[in-house]
């Protein structure tokens, strides 16, 4: 803002805090994902087995690779909060950039009501009693981390490193346990390992919650404006996060596997946590049960801050009303979009709905994975290599983008086969808002002012 523009009485623009390092970004993206190592992964287990949820977990692990490095390009260069609805704004379209921060904001309110569930639940199994109230705790949860996050972000992450690398000790210290160097001491593979139950269409539906393994690594790029070298903190926070989920996700599916039948682990609510009674160990039991408190608080408080900064830009944008573009003078945090997802994030976690409430947010994710390949590919024809600074450059495209479009592919006729009606529901409800946005929304946006990268013009415009 220029002083002659201060003088005229045009009120200054408060703008969010470059605060954050890769530590940072790394604590974020690992944070929201990890609670998925303790709970929602073992779904597939019921739908393809022990053997089944491996493949998932290796083959979705394929899509998210993908994934995090297409992020680490795009982001690393259009550095705006919003993470992929900046990418869109910026290199498709308004009506491709609504879509996309309203799958965000569905995506991370879901999984916070997730996350909120699994605390509720875990707290009832450790209190033994089927009178257990757990609503109390799941709005006490949401609200701490609520109060957290609008006191700003440097705190809010800072925590989530500390909390986020306890719950992954856990997971190591659990994997340590079972004595893996020594079959048959403690981990019963041999005895609990089945062939595919269900055959190979069992282990497609598997991939429906071999996301779960994954979902949210995404999200580093919402921080995208708030980190102090975007070229550099977000393409290292983001991979190194993911090579921290893919040793996770196999340490856990390693431990858990070898200690629940398939069938007992695959509607489990916490299976880390009845892993760890199951070896009889009352540290392990204690140990587990911090652990999995501790990666649910971690990506409740992750999702809070992505779900917000998603809503706050497009607020800022007006694709929804500019109110909710605001930050606050004091603590330079998006306070309005915190407040005003904190309901409906309290009202899908009182369904108790788990295995709903996960779809919902998996879809959301999935439906943002689909546009990823068609941005990457436009992004690369418009800006080729040389035309633009790149803070990390994928390699072998566009095969990464063509891999995670046929993965993306894959798994929406994984989710239709355990879930058609609620993908179709959610399909109705995403179109239903893209025709609101079409012919009410979209004219009070003003496409000059979205546009803050300053690119040259597209190769061919």
């Amino acid at each position: 803002m220029t002083d002659h523009a201060i003088a005229a009485g045009q009120p200054q623009r408060i703008n969010l805090l470059k605060v954050l390092g890769p530590a940072h970004v790394w604590a974020l993206g690992v944070g929201i994902v990890l609670v998925g190592e303790f709970m929602g992964w073992n779904f597939s287990v019921g739908k393809g087995g022990a053997l089944g949820s491996l493949i998932a977990c290796w083959v979705i692990g394929l899509l998210y690779t993908c994934v995090a490095m297409i992020d680490s390009e795009v982001t690393s260069t259009v550095a705006a909060a919003g993470g992929q609805y900046a990418q869109a704004k910026h290199i498709i379209g308004p009506l491709m950039a609504f879509n996309v921060g309203l799958y965000l904001v569905m995506a991370y309110t879901m999984l916070e009501a997730a996350d909120a569930l699994v605390v509720g639940d875990l707290l009832a199994a450790v209190a033994g009693t089927e009178t257990f109230n757990t609503q109390p705790w799941v709005v006490l949860t949401i609200a701490v981390l609520a109060f957290l996050n609008y006191r700003g972000v440097f705190m809010t992450l800072t925590v989530n490193f500390i909390i986020t690398a306890a719950a992954f000790i856990s997971l190591v210290v659990l994997f340590v346990g079972t004595q893996p160097w020594n079959p048959g001491a403690v981990l019963q593979h041999r005895e609990l390992l089945t062939d595919l139950p269900y055959g190979w269409i069992g282990v497609i539906a598997a991939f429906h919650f071999g996301i779960w393994y994954y979902l949210g690594i995404e999200g580093t790029c919402q921080a995208a404006e708030e980190v102090r070298s975007p070229g550099r903190s977000l393409p290292l926070g983001t991979m190194s996060g993911m090579i921290t989920l893919l040793i996770a996700a196999s340490i856990t599916w390693y431990a858990a596997s070898g200690l629940l039948p398939w069938e007992y682990l695959g509607q489990a609510f916490t299976p880390m946590y009845d892993s760890a009674v199951v070896t009889g160990s009352d540290f392990l039991k204690v140990f587990l049960a911090i652990g999995t408190v501790l990666s649910a608080v971690a990506s409740a408080n992750g999702c809070i801050n992505d779900a917000a900064r998603a809503w706050f830009s497009m607020g800022r944008d007006r694709y929804v009303p500019l109110w909710f573009g605001a930050v606050h003078p004091r603590y330079r945090t998006p306070f309005r979009s915190i407040l005003i997802l904190i309901p409906i994030a309290i009202s899908f976690a009182f369904t108790g709905l788990l295995d709903q409430v996960i779809t919902f947010s998996i879809l959301s994710g999935l439906l943002g994975y689909t546009f990823m390949p068609i941005n990457m590919i436009l992004f690369r024809r418009k800006w080729p290599l040389n035309s633009i600074r790149r803070g990390y450059v994928h390699p072998f495209h566009p095969i990464p983008a063509l891999v995670l479009l046929a993965l993306c592919i894959a798994t929406y006729f994984a989710v239709f086969l355990g879930y058609g009606n609620q993908l179709l529901a959610m399909m109705a409800f995403y179109i239903g808002a893209s025709l609101w946005f079409a012919f009410h929304r979209y004219k009070y946006v003003r496409r000059g002012d979205q546009f803050t990268m300053s690119w040259p013009k597209p190769q061919g415009y």
